[in-house]
């Protein structure tokens, strides 16, 4: 949940479809990025648990998505709007999106395709209001019978006013929530209970909403509390120029969410030139590679503007296309719904019919997004070799001698031969599902039409 707030569709498809590091307890060493080779997690917003379990099997698996990430599963409050899911009342499974048995049930069906899960915690507030939730619990803004006191709330209950306080930002309201004192014992060892409560479900990890504003100590003893204490712990710690709390603090803990990183994607791709790319991660001043989650877009900036998101055409598609194909940290790839009122809950309260349906964009099985996620597979761990650009929107590199990709983000069509370093052959372009020939030099001749890509790798040889 950010701070204050709270498709170009497949290209082909919707077209047709219409400094410090604060001390801290010693922490268990933190797994840097998502373990096995496959490292792209789909980010499935307000979808219910029934059909991330169905997408699991029917499209994810087969793609080669090695996490699948739900939408936070406790109990919260009232209402339809999807922030309503980031207040929560309790920590029963018992949101909009589905009950304990439905969860369940889904955790084993996506680690039947092969698939692992990430849940989206929250756990640095509860509730704004009082109520009843999702669940039937009674609640009251500082007080969660079975849950939390108003003892267990920080002291300071105002509105955090000023980012360039330290305190103001850990210890004080986000938004009128009530701020849980992550400091106390008794708080983290309820946090933790929860955590340990879902990877008893087998959950393989958790995104940290808010985690900016929960010191990165007290994660740290929260995350020592765990029953797997190695679990996969990816933190939402937003960027701020000048602000005191940094994302490198939060290193130690786990993989942090490099927000720079879709912020300048979207100037590159609207005002700039994608040439300027080709040192694209580190050397633009981001966290170290290995602790870095990355996304063109997620639920808080493609409604703030921070970001790309579907409204943005070939924009949008092609960032993600480059971001799954360019080896800095691990990708998301956000899908997630059309609104226009961006306080919108999901359709039919998290029901997925179908894709692109009743407003589901489904970005993560856009033919030209879902076909980058076997390239980035296949390429793991190779170097970008062979850069190439034209000085303005046409790039080209390769991945070691496991695939190539060209990105023609200008405004014609473009043909030209490209030097890479794959093996004599034949290969499927998989972004249009036609063959090229590569010859034994390693070239190969292709057009390109205006915002298109080309992706060959060693994975993908006949179309």
């Amino acid at each position: 949940m950010a701070r204050g707030s709270r498709i170009p569709g497949a290209l082909a498809l919707v077209a047709g479809m219409t400094a410090a590091s604060l001390a801290a307890p010693t922490a268990p060493p933190a797994q840097a990025a998502p373990p096995g080779a496959k490292d792209v997690t789909a980010v499935l917003f307000e979808w219910d648990f029934e059909d991330v379990a169905r997408e699991c099997t029917d499209r994810l698996g087969p793609a080669g998505y090695g996490f699948v990430q739900v939408s936070p599963p406790q109990e919260h409050i009232q209402g339809p709007q999807w922030w309503t899911s980031y207040q929560p009342v309790s920590y029963r499974i018992a949101g909009r999106l589905g009950d304990r048995g439905q969860f369940r049930d889904m955790v084993n069906a996506c680690h039947g395709a092969g698939v692992k899960v990430v849940v989206d915690a929250v756990v640095n507030h509860m509730t704004a209001g009082s109520g009843t939730g999702t669940g039937g619990s009674s609640y009251s803004h500082y007080d969660y019978p079975g849950t939390y006191s108003g003892w267990d709330m920080d002291d300071c209950r105002t509105d955090i006013s000023d980012y360039g306080d330290r305190h103001q930002v850990q210890h004080c309201e986000l938004l009128g929530l009530a701020d849980l004192d992550t400091g106390e014992s008794h708080v983290r060892d309820r946090i933790a209970g929860y955590l340990n409560d879902l990877l008893s479900l087998g959950v393989d990890g958790f995104r940290i909403d808010a985690a900016k504003h929960i010191p990165a100590g007290d994660l740290s003893a929260v995350r020592s509390r765990l029953s797997d204490p190695g679990i996969y712990f990816k933190q939402e710690v937003i960027r701020g120029a000048g602000e005191p709390v940094t994302p490198e603090e939060y290193t130690g803990v786990g993989d942090v969410q490099e927000f720079q990183y879709g912020r300048d994607l979207k100037r590159v791709f609207q005002n700039e030139r994608l040439a300027y790319l080709s040192n694209f991660g580190e050397g633009w001043g981001y966290l170290d590679d290995a602790k870095a989650g990355v996304f063109v877009d997620n639920h808080d900036t493609e409604r703030n503007g921070e970001t790309l998101n579907y409204k943005n055409g070939a924009d949008y598609t092609l960032a993600n296309v480059f971001m799954l194909a360019w080896p800095y940290g691990a990708p998301d790839v956000h899908s997630g719904y059309e609104w226009s009122d961006k306080d919108a809950g999901p359709p039919n309260g998290g029901q997925v019919n179908a894709c692109w349906q009743d407003g589901w964009k489904c970005q993560h099985a856009w033919p030209e997004i879902a076909s980058m996620v076997g390239f980035r597979n296949t390429t793991r761990g190779e170097p970008v070799t062979g850069w190439w650009d034209n000085g303005n929107d046409l790039i080209a590199f390769g991945r070691g001698s496991k695939g190539h990709v060209v990105i023609n983000h200008e405004g014609s069509s473009v043909t030209r031969s490209y030097d890479s370093e794959l093996p004599a052959g034949t290969y499927c372009d998989v972004q249009s599902g036609t063959p090229v020939t590569v010859d034994g030099n390693g070239w190969f001749t292709a057009t390109l039409g205006p915002d298109t890509a080309l992706a060959l790798h060693t994975g993908a040889r006949d179309c």
